[in-house]
């Protein structure tokens, strides 16, 4: 299979992250949404990533849907998804991690691409803002060594792709000292193996100019 787009995205990254933990093999495309829209928009019409391509060439889009395949795929090995009322619990903690991370990308795209709305930016500094609070909360309640216990999951993952997303991607712009939590769980996770082998700095690339400039 095919995992198409940059490790420096945290969706991109939870992907990697669950398939190396998993063991299964897979070809990575780096490719940038902007820089290389038209190859991606061969397996993708929306022209966003992750995007997983499997080996029978059925395309599919989106880290929780690419996920649930995976953990279909895994049967009673898939250890990373939960089940009955702990599976609600690991499905709302990827929506709220999963929610900061998207509206972190948005405030980045306002200040790379424009002057930004000021109402808009302000609104996606609070839900980034009120978020991480939300995160440090959670993770703070829980005494386990993961999230749910003793075996890492989903949600930790989003977690930790998530805040190293932030810090880097939004370097300075919000003060992560008081997320003692947050900060001790990512850096849990981002020394382990699994982590680091899919890890690439932050860049941002740009759309390329138009040819009248």
């Amino acid at each position: 299979m095919l995992l198409i787009g940059q490790y420096d995205s945290p969706f991109v990254r939870r992907v990697a992250v669950a398939l190396k933990l998993y063991g299964v093999a897979y070809e990575h495309a780096p490719w940038s949404t902007f820089g290389d829209a038209d190859r991606i928009a061969q397996y993708n019409p929306l022209r966003r990533v992750p995007t997983l391509v499997f080996d029978d060439g059925f395309s599919l889009m989106d880290s929780g849907s690419i996920l649930e395949i995976i953990d279909a795929g895994q049967g009673e090995n898939a250890f990373l998804d939960r089940k009955g009322a702990e599976r609600r619990e690991l499905l709302r903690l990827c929506a709220l991690a999963g929610g900061v991370a998207d509206k972190g990308v948005s405030l980045l795209y306002e200040k790379a691409f424009r002057e930004g709305l000021p109402m808009w930016v302000q609104r996606c500094r609070t839900q980034v803002g009120e978020g991480l609070e939300a995160l440090e909360a959670e993770r703070a309640a829980r005494t386990g060594t993961w999230l749910f216990g003793e075996t890492i999951s989903h949600a930790d993952i989003l977690m930790a792709t998530t805040y190293r997303f932030l810090t880097e991607a939004l370097d300075g712009a919000f003060d992560m000292t008081g997320f003692k939590a947050l900060t001790a769980h990512a850096d849990r996770c981002e020394a382990m193996a699994e982590f680091a082998a899919v890890y690439q700095p932050y860049t941002l690339t740009r759309p390329p100019e138009s040819a009248d400039g």
